[in-house]
């Protein structure tokens, strides 16, 4: 089929169907597990009780809260993520010096929480790689320890100078749960892998001091990176981490983000990717655009920061939803581009961004809608071509929203085409024209019905029950085709459009075929 010469009037959406095809096939008997013993906890702070955590710092259940990912593997002198394995430069954006650019110096963390501070950041979440595996000097991951004492001392150093730096909770890289010293691969269902898992958590609380902790709710904090990197896992994971940390740690279970590939239950839930797409399914995880360009044997992927126009964009979605927690993605990733720490290219452009809008965070302000020439509008349209005649109303091209122009039956269209993940026609609508922040509207659409087949529009929504916390609600209507080789058109109804741009591509609806 050919979608629409124009898409007239705009407004809200609801409902489209999926299909499940379940294939069945001979599952081999699982390999024995390795006999392995897990080492004791590699840190100093361990059995702890509860008068330890005194000093914590609190973060109760009326506290907004800002964390954000500290990456700490750099390390300038011996060049270990800096430079590639074939002598390129491994990082896309960059630090404004490499002097004292390393993970063993004390002045160098030093810098970045005071960086931290500036920005207005709550929590800082190490980015840890430490597993059983690696206790020993020269493994694989080793690094991951040898950061965490300079970064402590950096801790002591500013509070010892009267100067409250950022509370310290963890980000458990679990890649590691495949890529670690002892080549084990855990599976989190078995003895073993449940046991690994519930030690790369205590291993790393056990280096930070607890005066240094982040309490959320009385709860260190563990922030999970996707459960892909797992042979399997199920709840029983979980289950153990939060009978056994309280028993090594004062009583505390931990306050479990899970990403949202982890099918288990847990304190609260993100999806990883907020650099690329804001989302908000419970943590709101939103960053400053991406670009892994210097990363070896990767597809491109590239999301503008657009001067720091998407970043802003991704605060205004997450003001308006109003989240307990806001995770910054990332501080300082600078191979994947997703940095707002100090750089090169773009100085303390988005710790000052960052800051402005941690404070309205705090505040509970909600910025009003730009005035732009369509704020009185009546409708907004956009009619597409080769190239597109938009009012208020633009096309973006992502990933999944691929398509063709074309002339059909007298009528300038573009046709969809097969993208990554999708066939999709993605639509933003100017910010004037959101007149609320739950909106009844309506989309109108004028397609060719080349047949057989039908579409739906799925829509950014108020309903926490749909895709991404709202971000797909499929329309109620959907238009069948029966390749009558005719122009038709169809009118898409939204009572619950909240259009915050939360879809690919910072889009507000989609066509979906």
């Amino acid at each position: 089929m050919r979608t629409s010469t124009l898409i007239r009037s705009f407004a809200r959406a609801t409902a489209a169907a999926a299909s499940l095809l379940t294939l069945a096939a001979a599952v081999p008997a699982p390999a024995q597990e390795p006999v392995r013993k897990i080492p004791p906890a590699i840190g100093p702070n361990i059995d702890l009780e509860p008068g330890d955590f005194a000093r914590s710092r609190r973060f109760g259940p009326g506290d907004k809260v800002v964390m954000t990912h500290y990456f700490y593997w750099y390390d300038a002198p011996s060049k270990a993520h800096i430079v590639d394995y074939d002598g390129s430069d491994a990082l896309t954006t960059h630090p404004p010096t490499l002097r004292d650019f390393s993970y063993k110096s004390v002045s160098w963390h030093k810098g970045q929480l005071k960086d931290m501070i500036a920005a207005g950041i709550d929590v800082v979440l190490p980015v840890f790689w430490g597993s059983p595996g690696d206790h020993t000097p020269g493994s694989r991951m080793f690094w991951s320890f040898e950061g965490l004492p300079p970064f402590v001392k950096a801790l002591d150093e500013l509070k010892a100078e009267g100067i409250e730096p950022p509370a310290v909770g963890l980000f458990y890289d679990t890649s590691t749960l495949e890529s670690n010293g002892w080549g084990y691969h855990a599976d989190l269902t078995t003895d073993l892998g449940r046991a690994w898992f519930v030690a790369t958590i205590r291993d790393f609380f056990s280096m930070i001091p607890p005066r240094h902790w982040a309490l959320l709710d009385g709860k260190p904090i563990v922030d999970l990176y996707s459960a892909a990197f797992a042979k399997a896992h199920d709840q029983s994971s979980i289950d153990l981490l939060k009978a056994e940390f309280p028993k090594r740690f004062g009583g505390t279970a931990p306050y479990v983000i899970r990403e949202v590939s982890w099918n288990v239950k847990a304190d609260d839930v993100y999806a990883w990717g907020g650099a690329v797409r804001p989302n908000f399914l419970g943590v709101a995880e939103i960053g400053p655009g991406y670009d892994h360009s210097a990363v070896p044997g990767r597809e491109p992927l590239v999301v503008d920061r657009e001067g720091g126009a998407f970043y802003e964009r991704a605060w205004v979605q997450a003001l308006n939803r109003s989240p307990r927690i806001v995770i910054v993605e990332t501080w300082n990733e600078f191979h994947e581009g997703t940095t707002v720490a100090e750089a090169r290219e773009y100085g303390r452009t988005y710790i000052d961004l960052t800051r402005k809008y941690v404070d309205m965070f705090k505040k509970g302000i909600v910025p009003p809608r730009p005035r732009t020439a369509y704020t009185d509008a009546a409708t907004v349209a956009i009619a597409l071509g080769a190239t597109d005649r938009a009012e208020g109303l633009a096309r973006v091209d992502v990933a999944d929203g691929r398509s063709a122009a074309a002339t059909t039956a007298g009528k300038t269209s573009r046709a969809p085409a097969k993208g990554v993940g999708g066939r999709y026609l993605y639509f933003r609508v100017d910010d004037g024209f959101k007149w609320a922040r739950s909106m009844h509207a309506a989309v109108e659409v004028d397609y060719y019905d080349a047949g057989p087949g039908s579409f739906g529009l799925q829509y950014d929504s108020h309903d926490p029950s749909a895709e991404l916390n709202g971000a797909y609600k499929p329309a109620a209507a959907r238009a069948g085709l029966t390749g009558s080789h005719a122009w038709k058109t169809v009118r898409f109804d939204l009572p619950d459009a909240r259009l915050d741009g939360a879809q690919n591509g910072g889009a507000d609806f989609r066509l979906a075929f």
